[in-house]
């Protein structure tokens, strides 16, 4: 799978690309239909704790699955987002293999 990573309003450090990819390779292991992920990292300037947002598209054949999280850390909105993605994976192959 192609990682293609993107950082709005913030310069992110090499850690937090390889953190990215490390969580997302996991996905791999569920389908082998991933072909990309498109991952936006925005940095929102509010006064709010929570003003980290982290957007994944994943790109499988069919429909593209869209995940949208924010917190106060990368991490914590990368860990949110790779677990609700598992949840959706699953999901659909669950549904393609009722077909």
């Amino acid at each position: 799978m192609k990682v293609k990573f993107q950082a709005v309003n913030f310069n992110a450090k090499q850690n937090l690309a390889d953190y990215l990819e490390q969580k997302l390779s996991k996905l791999d292991t569920l389908t082998d239909q991933i072909i990309a992920a498109d991952v936006s990292m925005k940095l929102e300037n509010t006064s709010e704790k929570e003003n980290k947002i982290v957007e994944v598209r994943l790109e499988i054949p069919g429909d593209d699955i869209l995940v949208s999280k924010s917190g106060q850390s990368f991490e914590e909105c990368i860990d949110l987002a790779v677990d609700t993605l598992k949840r959706q994976v699953i999901k659909r192959k669950e549904k393609i293999a009722d077909r």
